[in-house]
């Protein structure tokens, strides 16, 4: 397969799980957070699927197009072993869903990401919550979620957080 139509399925997976999980939290109040800004695809898609709702942005250097930069209030700038961390006074217990788009194209440096973020990001979820991610993390007291049909497993991975 050539890069183009494996991004291109990567991106369509993306989606895929991302409205999945849109859809499941619909009806649940809390934040979302996006773990990884990139140029802003994934964060414009979710202001426009979840108008009106807070989401929180961690990037360790924004370079984002100038439409998908979030508010500074929402931005968490900086290496992610510190900014992450620095978010649980505000969202402790309270992130209703995740994005975490965290693959560096460095395998032994996504592997140090993914081991860090899985119990990092755990504090900040809400019972229920959903994670969409690029990356197999191990996230305590969650557990994997089959992915939607048109999603090739390995492709993207989903997860919930146990109910309280």
């Amino acid at each position: 397969m050539s890069r183009l139509d494996s991004a291109i399925r990567r991106l369509q997976a993306q989606r895929v799980c991302l409205d999945w999980a849109v859809a499941e939290i619909a009806a649940r109040p809390g934040p979302v957070l996006e773990l990884g800004l990139g140029n802003g695809r994934t964060y414009d898609h979710l202001r426009d699927r979840l108008p009106g709702w807070e989401i929180f942005v961690f990037e360790r250097q924004v370079a984002a197009h100038p439409d998908c930069i979030p508010e500074d209030r929402y931005l968490f700038e900086g290496d992610i072993r510190d900014s992450l961390p620095s978010a649980l006074a505000p969202l402790r217990g309270r992130a209703v869903m995740a994005h975490c788009d965290i693959g560096t194209g460095d395998t032994a440096l996504t592997a140090v990401l993914s081991a860090f973020i899985g119990p990092a990001l755990a504090p900040l979820l809400a019972p229920g919550a959903v994670v969409v991610a690029d990356q197999a993390l191990t996230i305590p007291g969650c557990r994997p979620v089959p992915l939607p049909d048109r999603v090739n497993p390995g492709r993207y991975h989903l997860f919930r957080l146990d109910e309280a």
